[in-house]
């Protein structure tokens, strides 16, 4: 299985804020994390409700959760704030004008480690659930799952687990993805307002590099 960072370097976009904390509110017991994209192209998605869906690209924020006693890393991206795609022509009336979801994408873990500056690493168990306000949703990569069970690369109890979970997830957040843009609505605000408050980025290998090759230290 492979594990995944979840200042999502390697997407083509580098150098942006990332903030990571711990919420325990009542709405929400976990870790969230922020990234605010600064830079990157353009990319989408092709779906068959929201139709193209953008993904990346400068000023989209994404927010990534991982609720206590789960087993998912749930990110939700957003346009860049106060706006969406005007293509979107189903695109439902707005729950908060501020923060519009693009897209939720929903990863099936095997457990949450930190590397050695202490970003939070996910065990990425291959299964994934997407869905959008417009109220597409799609399990995926069950091919995958079903080949690494096959090859020995994750046992009986591992796969069941990771099926179980995308049941749950479909549960708990595709029966109703209002409530969903509600609830991570609220998330996103406690973190917004941590981040006003003076909560610090987390400093990473790439951005620690970026400062040594900058100081000529390296």
């Amino acid at each position: 299985m492979k594990h995944k960072r979840l200042n999502r370097d390697g997407w083509g976009f580098q150098y942006y804020p990332y903030y990571q904390m711990r919420i325990d509110e009542e709405c929400f017991h976990g870790l969230a994390c922020l990234i605010r994209l600064t830079d990157g192209e353009n990319n989408y998605w092709a779906t068959p409700k929201a139709g193209r869906i953008q993904v990346t690209g400068a000023g989209m924020t994404w927010l990534e959760l991982v609720p206590d006693h789960t087993n998912r890393v749930i990110t939700i991206k957003y346009f860049p704030d106060g706006t969406h795609d005007a293509e979107r022509k189903r695109y439902p009336a707005s729950i908060d004008g501020r923060y519009q979801p693009s897209i939720w994408y929903v990863d099936v873990t095997d457990g949450i480690e930190y590397d050695e500056y202490g970003i939070a690493v996910y065990i990425d168990k291959y299964l994934d659930v997407i869905f959008t306000p417009e109220g597409d949703i799609k399990v995926d990569d069950r091919d995958e799952l079903d080949a690494a069970y096959l090859s020995g690369d994750i046992s009986k109890e591992q796969y069941e687990a990771a099926l179980s979970e995308g049941d749950q997830i479909l549960k708990d957040l595709c029966a109703d993805i209002p409530a969903t843009y509600r609830w991570c609505t609220a998330i996103r605000q406690i973190v917004e307002d941590r981040i006003a408050s003076g909560e610090p980025v987390r400093m990473c290998r790439e951005v620690l590099e970026k400062s040594r090759r900058e100081a000529g230290t390296d």
